[in-house]
């Protein structure tokens, strides 16, 4: 009896050590699997008070009147950047933010290669040219002789034909040259027009071959104001019809003209793009900027709040509807579920009755990909 006591006990002890590991295991691998789980990326927008009326109010967003990427056509490593003056007095390269003249020569790519096949062509322009005099002074001498009656055709044609061989290689020199000019002024990466550096992706000393993007530009001179007008509201839309746009971002109303109307909707969310430009010399509206506008009828003086169409989802609770607000501070935010009173739409905008607040940030795109409790990552 006390042989069996004696061995129950290192058993118990061992039993004991065996479930405390695995529920160590399993708590370790349930909150490595908590951790490892990312917040979800998403948009999000403020909630606003507008002034709702008759008039269909749509929401567009403020893009350049043209961006491009400027990308280099000859290879090599980048010798030099564009240097401009910091806020703080130091020289620095040119960036994010910087505006730029057109013809401005933001990067330079080592010339030394292209100067030599430059050089190369001029020299083979030179020999070609002097074989070419060579030829001539022979084609004429042998014309001479032929006209006379004292040189053969044989004579005459291979001397007419090595004339033109001649001159043939002089036009094939003389592209060369022209190809290699090209080539060393492609090594000079410049602006195409006026405008405002919205990123730079090479520094000095990267490599960087044919087609390889330096740079992009934007002219935002003149914006646009993008939005999508449903098939039963396109008819309110003529070109050339005066909008008048505002935004959050900035006091004011700013007034432009529509100058594009998609000829087909787009196939998934069914509406027509709508573009207004407006002309902006101070450079006020910055591509991004979210703004509203009516089309059609007379606005009311009431205000009532509204989000997009896009942030309202069912309740879970299975009545009703619903947002997902973007709760905390920073870029990194908690998901929380509220639910709310739908009023009238207006566009691609709808009122809110109750719930929300003015300043309240809405989950608009990957809403449907979160829930209750979520964190979730705001991207712009």
């Amino acid at each position: 009896m006390t042989l069996m006591n004696s061995q129950s006990g290192p058993r118990k002890v061992v039993t004991l050590s065996i479930t405390a590991a695995l529920m160590l295991a399993m708590s370790s691998c349930q909150q490595a699997g908590s951790e490892s789980k990312l917040p979800t990326p998403v948009r999000v927008a403020e909630v606003n008070a507008i002034q709702a009326g008759n008039a269909l109010r749509y929401s567009a967003n403020i893009v350049p009147y043209a961006q491009v990427d400027l990308a280099f056509k000859s290879g090599g490593y980048v010798k030099s950047i564009r240097q401009v003056k910091g806020t703080d007095g130091r020289i620095r390269n040119i960036d994010a933010g910087d505006w730029v003249a057109k013809d401005s020569v933001l990067a330079v790519v080592d010339q030394q290669d292209y100067v030599n096949k430059l050089d190369q062509a001029k020299a083979q322009l030179e020999r070609a040219q002097a074989e070419y005099e060579k030829a001539k002074l022979t084609f004429d001498r042998t014309d001479a002789l032929y006209t006379s009656k004292s040189a053969t055709k044989p004579d005459h044609d291979s001397a007419k034909a090595q004339l033109d061989s001649s001159a043939a290689a002089v036009t094939t020199a003389k592209a060369q040259i022209s190809d290699a000019q090209i080539a060393l002024g492609y090594c000079s990466l410049r602006a195409p027009f006026n405008g405002w550096i919205v990123d730079r992706s090479v520094d000095v000393g990267a490599l960087v071959g044919p087609a390889t993007k330096g740079f992009s530009i934007a002219d935002t001179r003149s914006v646009k104001a993008v939005f999508g007008v449903p098939d039963v509201s396109i008819r309110e839309v003529k070109l050339g019809q005066p909008m008048t746009i505002i935004t959050d971002a900035r006091s004011g109303e700013f007034r432009g003209h529509v100058t594009s109307i998609s000829p087909a909707a787009d196939p998934k969310s069914r509406v027509y793009s709508v573009e207004v430009t407006i002309q902006n010399p101070k450079n006020a509206l910055k591509s991004g900027m979210i703004a509203s506008l009516a089309v059609g009828g007379e606005s009311l003086a009431k205000p009532v709040l509204a989000v997009p169409l896009a942030s309202v989802i069912r309740n879970s609770s299975g009545s009703g509807f619903a947002v997902m607000l973007a709760v905390g501070n920073g870029d990194t935010l908690a998901a929380r579920l509220r639910p709310v009173g739908l009023g009238d739409a207006y566009g691609n905008i709808i009122g809110i009755t109750n719930g929300l607040s003015v300043g309240d940030k809405v989950i608009t795109t990957g809403v449907t990909l979160v829930k209750d409790g979520d964190t979730v990552r705001v991207i712009p």
